[in-house]
C-alpha cells in the first residue's frame, strides 16, 4: 500500500510534487511501486514533448488528485504477477536430490582502516604473502630483502633475483621501461631494455608493459648497479593443476549481475530459468537434474544512485523492494539446491572490498535453509570442488591497465588477477579496505575462479583452473551503450563434476 509520507519524500527526490487535494485514503489499496512507476512515466511523457508544442507554464510539477485516480484505474487493470510456483513436473527426477550438500565458506575477518599505519601493514601482508609463493620456484633463489643490493656491492655484475612491489613504472627518454620495486627495507630500480637494443629480448619489453601499479613480482635479471637490467619477469601464478577426480556426478551453475529493480532486468527470462531448475520447462532437463548448487556473484538488485541518472532505468525505487522482489524469487529455488548470494558494487552495503555479506535491513525475515548469504569474495567449497566467487568490480582497472584486454573478453582479464595472485592489486582503481591482513590475495589455489560485472560471458582454462564470467539478466542501459559494453544477457554456465566442463544454458 502506498504510504503518503514515503511517496512524497520519494517525488520530491525526482523534483516532482504532490497537489493538496491527494490524501492517504486516496492512496490506499495501490501498490506504492506501481504507483511511482506510473508517475515517472507521466513525467518523461510530459518531458518528451517537443519545443514547438510544450508550453512551459504547463510543465508537469504537481501531480492531482484526478491524476492519482486515473493511474490507480491503470494499475487494477494490468496484470499482476503471480509469484513462482515451486514445484516439479510428475517426469522430472532431480538426481541432485539424492546428493548429501557437504559445503563451506571461508570467512574473511573484515577489518576497519585505524591508521596510516594500516596502509604499510596491508601492503607489507601482501608482499610476503605473495613473495612466499614466489619463493617455492623451483630453481630460482630470490634475494631475501632488497636491502642486499646496497649492503653487498660484490653482486654487481652478476646475475640475481628478487621480489617486491611495484611502487612506479616509467617510461625513460631512450625508450626503455624503468620499473621501482620496494619492500619494507629498500627499493631497486629495474631497466627493460627496448626492441631495437635488443631485438632478441622482444618478449621482455612486451611482458613489462604488462606490468601494473602495487602488484607484487619477481624479477631475474644483471646487477648493474644501482640497476637490475631484466631478462625475465616472474608472475606468482600457479603451478599447473590436474583435474579433480569427483565420485559424485553434480553440477554448479553461476549467475551474476541480476539487478532487480531495473526496468531492464529480464525478468521473464529469469523465471523461465527457475521453472527450468524444476523441471518444468525447456530442454536438457539432465543438466537441470544434477544442479546441486548455486553461486551469485553479485549486483542482484541494481541499487539506487549508482551512475549519473539512474532513475531513469528503475522500474522499483525502493531500494528494500528491490532485494524483496530477489528473495521472492529464490525462494522459488528447489530445496536441494544450495545457493550463495554475495555483494557487488550496485549493492546496498559497503562498497570498499572485501564486502560484507548484507545486513538484517536487507535481508528482513526471508530465511530458507537453503539460501546462503556471504561475503565478496569468498571462497567456497563444494563437495570438494573449490570455487573462489568475486564480483570482479577491479576488472574495469585492470581492462585500463594493461594493453590487449578488452570489456569483450573478461576471461582473459580474470587470467592477470589469477597470474598476479590478487584479486584487485591495482590500488586507487577500485575502492578497497587496507586492512592489517589483505583479504584479496590468492593464497589457495580454486578449481573455478568465477565472476561477473563485466555483463559479458567468457570461458577459459588456465593451467588447469577455470575462469568463468557468468554475464548478466540484464539488457543493454544506455550506460553502458556510453562505455561500449555489449552485455551476453541470460546466458547460464553449469559445470558439471563428472566431465569436468561447462554447459552454457541460454535463456535469452
Amino acid at each position: 500500500m502506498a504510504d503518503l509520507k514515503q511517496l512524497l519524500n520519494k517525488l520530491s527526490q525526482l523534483k516532482i510534487l504532490l497537489a493538496s487535494d491527494v490524501t492517504q485514503q486516496m492512496l490506499d489499496g495501490i501498490d506504492e511501486n506501481s504507483l511511482l512507476q506510473k508517475i515517472i512515466e507521466m513525467k518523461s511523457r510530459a518531458a518528451s514533448e517537443t519545443p514547438e508544442s510544450a508550453d512551459p507554464k504547463k510543465e508537469l510539477e504537481f501531480i492531482g488528485s484526478a491524476d492519482i485516480l486515473k493511474m490507480a484505474k491503470e494499475i487494477a487493470t494490468e496484470k499482476v504477477p503471480m509469484p513462482v510456483e515451486v514445484s516439479r513436473s510428475q517426469g522430472f527426477r532431480p538426481e541432485a536430490a539424492e546428493i548429501e550438500e557437504r559445503f563451506s565458506v571461508s570467512e574473511k575477518e573484515i577489518t576497519a582502516v585505524a591508521s596510516i599505519d594500516d596502509f604499510t601493514k596491508h601492503f607489507n601482508n601482501r608482499l610476503s604473502r605473495i613473495k612466499k609463493i614466489l619463493d617455492k620456484r623451483q630453481g630460482i633463489k630470490f634475494l631475501n630483502a632488497l636491502e642486499e643490493i646496497d649492503k653487498n656491492r660484490y653482486l654487481s655484475g652478476r646475475e640475481i633475483a628478487v621480489v617486491g612491489i611495484v611502487s612506479k613504472k616509467i617510461a625513460t627518454k631512450n625508450g626503455n621501461i624503468m620499473v621501482e620495486l620496494e619492500d619494507s627495507t629498500g627499493t631497486a630500480k629495474v631497466i627493460f631494455m627496448n626492441k631495437q637494443a635488443h631485438s632478441h629480448k622482444n618478449n621482455i619489453f612486451d611482458d613489462a608493459a604488462r606490468i601494473v601499479n602495487d602488484e607484487v613480482i619477481g624479477i631475474k635479471g644483471k646487477l648493474s648497479h644501482p640497476f637490475i637490467i631484466a631478462n625475465e619477469i616472474i608472475w606468482p601464478e600457479p603451478v599447473i593443476k590436474t583435474a579433480k577426480k569427483f565420485e559424485e556426478d553434480f553440477s554448479v551453475a553461476f549467475l551474476s549481475d541480476i539487478h532487480t529493480g531495473s526496468k531492464l532486468f529480464m525478468e521473464k527470462n529469469f523465471l523461465h530459468m527457475l521453472k527450468w531448475m524444476q523441471g518444468k520447462v525447456g530442454e536438457n532437463s539432465n543438466v537441470a537434474g544434477k544442479i546441486k548448487y548455486i553461486v551469485i556473484a553479485g549486483d542482484v538488485a541494481d541499487g539506487i544512485g549508482i551512475y549519473p541518472n539512474q532513475d531513469k532505468d528503475l522500474q522499483v525505487l525502493d531500494i528494500y523492494q528491490q532485494y524483496s522482489m530477489l528473495f521472492n524469487m529464490l525462494d522459488a529455488v528447489p530445496d536441494y539446491i544450495h545457493v550463495f548470494v554475495m555483494p557487488g558494487n550496485h549493492d546496498a552495503t559497503q562498497r570498499a572490498e572485501p564486502q560484507p555479506p548484507f545486513d538484517a535491513s536487507i535481508i528482513k525475515d526471508f530465511k530458507k535453509s537453503n539460501i546462503h548469504i556471504v561475503q565478496n569474495p569468498s571462497f567456497i567449497s563444494l563437495n570438494g570442488l573449490d570455487v573462489l566467487a568475486y564480483h570482479g568490480t577491479s576488472l574495469d582497472s585492470v581492462i585500463a591497465s594493461i594493453p590487449g584486454l578488452a570489456y569483450s573478453q573478461p576471461e582473459t582479464a580474470m587470467i592477470e588477477l589469477l597470474k598476479r595472485r590478487h584479486l584487485s592489486p591495482i590500488y586507487g582503481g577500485n575502492i578497497i579496505l587496507p586492512s592489517p591482513k589483505d583479504n584479496l590475495v590468492i593464497d589457495r589455489t580454486p578449481d573455478i575462479l568465477h565472476m561477473g560485472h563485466i555483463h559479458t560471458n567468457g570461458l577459459a582454462n588456465y593451467k588447469g583452473v577455470w575462469v568463468v564470467n557468468s554475464g548478466t539478466w540484464q539488457s543493454k542501459t544506455e550506460f553502458q551503450t556510453k562505455q561500449g559494453h555489449m552485455p551476453t544477457p541470460c546466458k547460464m554456465p553449469v559445470f558439471n563434476s563428472k566431465t569436468n566442463k561447462f554447459t552454457i544454458v541460454n535463456f535469452s
